[in-house]
C-alpha cells in the first residue's frame, strides 16, 4: 500500500509498505511518485530488492560510480588519493557501459587490455577488486540488481592466464657499502637543505614509513620515556585513530632519540612536526641520490625493510618487532626478516656466550 503525503515544500513524499517492507523516497510531482510507488510494489512482489530513486536510474557502471562517491561523500568517509584515481579511470574506461554488458567475457577482455597496455598482475588485480567494490556497495546500500559472479569468474581466469596476481615480495636491502655512501654523499652536500642523512638514519632506526617520519610532532616525542607515538598509523581495517606508540631504541646502529635531539638543535624548534618536510621532496631527493650514486632499484621504503630485519638481526622476536613496526599480522611481518646467511656466525657466538642481552628482556616485558 501506498502513501502519498504532500510536503510544505510542494513536494509529494511516497511511503510503500508491502510484505513487510518498507520504503520512502521524495518527489517534486505527484506522478513520478506514483510511478516509483507501482514499480517498487511490483519489485517486492518479485521478490526484488526495493530501491532508491537515484539508484532505479543508474544504467550505466558510471552511474554506480558516481553513486558511490556520493555516499562517501555523505557520510564523511575521505576517498584517498589512490582510489579517487582508479576510480576515475574505469569510468572514463567502463563507465558507458551498460550493466547488463559488464558480464565475464567482458572483464576479461578488459585484463587483456590493461596487460597490453603494461600493466601488471598485480594493477589489473588492483582494477578488478575496485570494479567489485563498485558493484558490491551498489547491491548493498541501494539494491541494485547486479551481480559480483562475473568478477569472480574473470579472475579466475585472468589468473589462468598469468595476467592477475599477487605482488612479488619485495627482498631489496642496502648493502652497509650503500648505506654509507647515501649517507656521506648527503653529510657532504651543503646544498642540500633536507637533512637527508638524519632521516635516512632515523628511517633505520625505527623502521618507520616516510608519510610518518614526515608527520610525527614534538607533542608526541618523549624523551623520558625514549617512546614515540605515531598517530593514525597504516592499517587496512583502520584508516583513523590507529594510534601507537613505538620504543625508540639504539640497536640498529643508530640512535632514534640522539638523531631526534640533532634535528631539534638544526631546526631550533620544540613545535610543529620533528621532520617538518614534504615527503614527496624526501623521496624525490633519495631517488636522485642513488641515480648519482649508481645504486640500482633502491626505494626509500626499502630502508624500513632494514630497519625490521635489524630489529631481528639483534635478537627481537616477531612479538616484539611489531610493537616497533606496527604489524598486526605477524605473517605479514614475515617477509621482512631478510636476515643476511652470515650473521649465522653471529648469532652462534652469541648464543654460546651467554642468554640474550638483558634490554632485549626488558623490551620483552615492557610490550
Amino acid at each position: 500500500m501506498a502513501t502519498f503525503t504532500r510536503l510544505k515544500s510542494g513536494s509529494w513524499r511516497v511511503q510503500v509498505r508491502r510484505k513487510g517492507t518498507y520504503v520512502n523516497d521524495t518527489f517534486l510531482r505527484r506522478k513520478d511518485a506514483e510511478e516509483w510507488a507501482l514499480d517498487m510494489e511490483r519489485r517486492i512482489d518479485r521478490q526484488e530488492p526495493a530501491i532508491s530513486r537515484k539508484s532505479r536510474d543508474a544504467r550505466l557502471f558510471g552511474d554506480l560510480v558516481r553513486l558511490h562517491r556520493q555516499d562517501m561523500q555523505e557520510v564523511g568517509k575521505r576517498i584517498g588519493r589512490s582510489k579517487t584515481a582508479s576510480l576515475a579511470f574505469l569510468d572514463r574506461r567502463l563507465g558507458g557501459l551498460r550493466l547488463r554488458d559488464l558480464d565475464r567475457e567482458r572483464l576479461i577482455e578488459f585484463g587483456k587490455e590493461r596487460a597490453r597496455e603494461g600493466a601488471g598482475p598485480v594493477t589489473v588485480a588492483i582494477d578488478l577488486g575496485y570494479i567489485k567494490t563498485i558493484l558490491s556497495h551498489a547491491a548493498a546500500v541501494h539494491g541494485v540488481c547486479v551481480s559480483t559472479e562475473p568478477i569472480d569468474l574473470a579472475r579466475i581466469a585472468l589468473g589462468r592466464l598469468g595476467l592477475v596476481g599477487k605482488g612479488e615480495e619485495r627482498d631489496r636491502r642496502p648493502t652497509p657499502e650503500e648505506l654509507t655512501r647515501i649517507i656521506s654523499t648527503f653529510e657532504g652536500n651543503s646544498r642540500q637543505q633536507i637533512p637527508m642523512a638524519r632521516i635516512v638514519k632515523f628511517a633505520v632506526a625505527t623502521a618507520m614509513r616516510l608519510d610518518e617520519i614526515c608527520r610525527v610532532e614534538w607533542q608526541d616525542y618523549d624523551s623520558r620515556t625514549r617512546m614515540l607515538t605515531i598517530r593514525d598509523r597504516k592499517d587496512p581495517r583502520r584508516k583513523k585513530g590507529n594510534h601507537q606508540r613505538i620504543p625508540l631504541l639504539d640497536v640498529s646502529g643508530y640512535d632514534a632519540c640522539a638523531l631526534i635531539e640533532e634535528q631539534r638543535q638544526f631546526t631550533k624548534s620544540n613545535n610543529g612536526r620533528i621532520f617538518p618536510y614534504n615527503g614527496r621532496s624526501v623521496g624525490t631527493a633519495f631517488r636522485r641520490m642513488c641515480r648519482d650514486l649508481k645504486i640500482e632499484d633502491l626505494h626509500f621504503h626499502d630502508l624500513r625493510h632494514e630497519g625490521t630485519s635489524r630489529l631481528f638481526e639483534a635478537g627481537f622476536s616477531i612479538e616484539q618487532v611489531a610493537l616497533v613496526t606496527g604489524h598486526k599480522d605477524w605473517k605479514m611481518l614475515r617477509r621482512y626478516t631478510h636476515l643476511r646467511p652470515e650473521d649465522l656466525h653471529r648469532r652462534r657466538r652469541s648464543h654460546v656466550a651467554g642468554p640474550t642481552d638483558s634490554k632485549f628482556e626488558s623490551f620483552g616485558r615492557e610490550g
